[in-house]
Parts: structure tokens; sequence; C-alpha cells
């Protein structure tokens, strides 16, 4: 192994909100961070996963070994910067060899000020959230192994968990842009005429801009919190509702008003994925609630209740819909096969859909593109 990843044992900790701890070996960013844990069982977009803004305020566990074998690039980048506040592994990164590489995981973590910890028991701590729940924790790195016990305790003690927590505020961009990537070249692409629609940015990920550009789409970026009447000033065939971390019952505070708003467009079309599904059911009159332990991962099944199809999605969210308190004329479309929570919706007799995965991370790997042609079709 290369000495520069050669780092002291017992150099990091993770303390629970239970008291328990544990030790471990530190790489990455020094210092201490406070944030909820969870895990996340994907084998491959280790980088595509941190700098996903809808990890923002959360500890990821991977339950998956082989972490940093493919190094970083700025290609693979979801945004313009990590939003995790720390990660688990059960081994220390390993030294990059991919010819796409263009720095180390770890080194790419100290630069970008991410706190790591290994050579702990990741099977353990995923089973303890499993059984127990999404868990409270503070993770610190010390190289010298000289940890400051009173002030981790105080920033654990302080931190108020994420239910009632809006986020979306502290990812989304902070004033209107057009994107003008050209998506994927093996997509072929449609023509932008009248297609024009604004994306309303709760924390969107970079590979729902290009996808949606593949598909020809003319697209204006705003902030979460940007007014109605602004939006619609800017003549949107459709309007897309973005993924995003947080509580989505707070963010729905000021998000709900500019929904609603835009809903009375009785024929605008309307699309939303992941935070942004989950906030259109708000909008629409249903609620919210904390999962357990929440989905994180590129292999979860869900099914389509119109046609018995299963297919293989990616995931990432600790709230969910309440299936049962979608109003008359809203229909559940699809349900995780996991534990049968609700992953998508439509209004009934307009062009309004959403759904609590990604289609954009193609696990499938198309399984769920129809879902953009879709929002596509509904313009057209």
């Amino acid at each position: 192994m290369d000495p520069n990843l050669q780092t002291q044992i017992n150099s990091a900790r993770l303390k629970f909100r239970d008291g328990e701890t544990i030790f471990g070996t530190g790489y990455g960013a020094e210092g201490i961070k406070v944030a909820e844990l969870c895990f996340n069982t994907s084998m491959t977009g280790y980088q595509e996963i941190l700098t996903d803004p809808s990890y923002y305020k959360q500890i990821l566990t991977f339950t998956f070994p082989h972490i940093g074998n493919v190094g970083t690039n700025l290609e693979d980048n979801e945004s313009s910067k990590p939003h995790v506040s720390g990660i688990v592994t059960s081994s220390i990164p390993t030294n990059d060899s991919s010819w796409r590489s263009e720095d180390s995981l770890i080194n790419w973590m100290i630069h970008k000020k991410v706190i790591g910890i290994c050579n702990v028991d990741t099977r353990k701590i995923t089973k303890k959230i499993r059984d127990q729940g999404a868990q409270d924790v503070a993770i610190e790195h010390r190289k010298d192994g000289k940890f400051l016990d009173e002030e981790l305790s105080e920033k654990l003690l302080n931190f108020p968990g994420l239910k009632g927590m809006d986020l979306a505020r502290n990812v989304s961009c902070r004033k209107p842009y057009n994107f003008t990537e050209l998506g994927f070249p093996w997509i072929e692409k449609k023509s932008v005429t009248g297609k024009k629609i604004v994306v309303i940015d709760y924390g969107i990920k970079a590979n729902i801009l290009r996808k949606l550009a593949s598909h020809g789409f003319e697209i204006t970026v705003v902030p979460a919190d940007f007014p109605a009447d602004e939006i619609l000033k800017l003549n949107p065939k459709g309007i897309f509702l973005s993924n995003g971390p947080g509580d989505p019952a707070a963010t729905h505070n000021y998000s709900g008003p500019i929904i609603n708003n835009i809903i009375s467009q009785k024929n605008l079309p309307i699309f939303g994925i992941c935070l942004g599904h989950q906030l259109l059911g708000l909008a629409l009159g249903a609620q919210s609630k904390k999962m357990h332990h929440g989905h994180h991962g590129a292999n979860h099944p869900v099914k389509e209740l119109k046609s018995g199809k299963v297919m293989v999605t990616s995931m990432n969210h600790g709230f969910a819909i309440d299936s049962e308190s979608l109003p008359k004329g809203t229909i559940e479309t699809y349900k995780s096969l996991f534990d049968g929570s609700n992953c998508g919706m439509e209004v009934s007799d307009r062009p309004i859909f959403s759904v609590q995965f990604h289609p954009e991370a193609s696990p499938g790997p198309m399984d769920a593109d129809h879902l953009f042609q879709k929002f596509a079709s509904s313009i057209e």
C-alpha cells in the first residue's frame, strides 16, 4: 500500500446518541462532524454518492468493502462539492487504478474536507441501523489520536436530528441559470423547440440535468424558494421538481404555496423525483413520514402497480409519502418491494406525476428511462 495512506490505528471514532463509541483508523480530513448515520448498499459510484446533495447532514456507511479503487475525477461529480459529513468503510480506501482517475479518494477527501473512518465492523453498524433505525452520531478524526471529548459530546447533544430540518435552501442554487450541457451522447438528441422547462432546485444531481438535456429539454434552473409568479414569467412548458435533502414537511412551508400556484395552471405538466416527489405529494394534500432507516442503494426493486412490472432502481431517501394519505384523484403508481412504501404517484386527469426513486441513476440500466420520455410526451 502507498505509505501516504498509512494512518494511526484509533485515530478516529464514531459516537452514537446512546453512548456507544466505535474506534477505528481515520483518513481524509481531520475534525468533528455531527450528522445522521445511514448505510448505502451500492457496489459502484462512490464519488457520485459523495457529491449527491441529498446526503447533506448525513454520514454514510458503505456496505460494499472495496471503496477508492477507481479514484476520483471531475466527470463523476453530481454537484460542485461533496455534501456528506463523513464516510465509514470496512477497509482503508485502496490505491486508485483507473485510467480515468485524476486523484486518489483519500487526497480528494482531504481537499474537500470529508472525514473518513475505517477498520471498523461495517456489518455491525449496518445491523444497528437496520434494527434500531437511522442514528444520530458524531465522527471525529485526529491523526495524533488526541480526541476532544467535551467538544464532541456537546455537538452531538445539540444536534436536533433531520426530522423538522429544511435543508433544501442550503444546497439549492442561489440564482437562476440555464443548463447548456448536451446530455449523453448515446441518447439521440431530440429537438428543443417548444420544450422549455423550469427545474426547481432542491439539491439537484447533475445527472438529472444531463438526462433532461438528452431528452431535448431547454432547461432553466431556479432556486428552491423562487417565487411562482417569477417561474411562470419564464413561460415554461413544464416544471421539474428535483431531489434534495431534509424533511419535506419543513421544506413544504415555502415550497407548498409555490407548487400549488403552479398546479393551478391547468395544462402545465409537472414531474418530480425523490424530494420533489414528496413535496408534490404534500402540495396535493398527502402526508409525509420519517422512515425507520430509509432507502439508500442502487439495487432497490419497485413494482409498477398498473402493469405488474418490476424495475431495479436507485434510491436515496429517509422520508416517504404515506400511501394511505393520498387524496382523491391522486393514484399510487409504484411500490417498494422491500417494505411496501410509496414510490410513485400521478394525478388521474392531469399531466402531473412523480417517483420516489432515481431514474437518472440507471441501475437497470435503462429500466426507468421511459419516465423522462413520459414527461417529454406530456409537453409535446
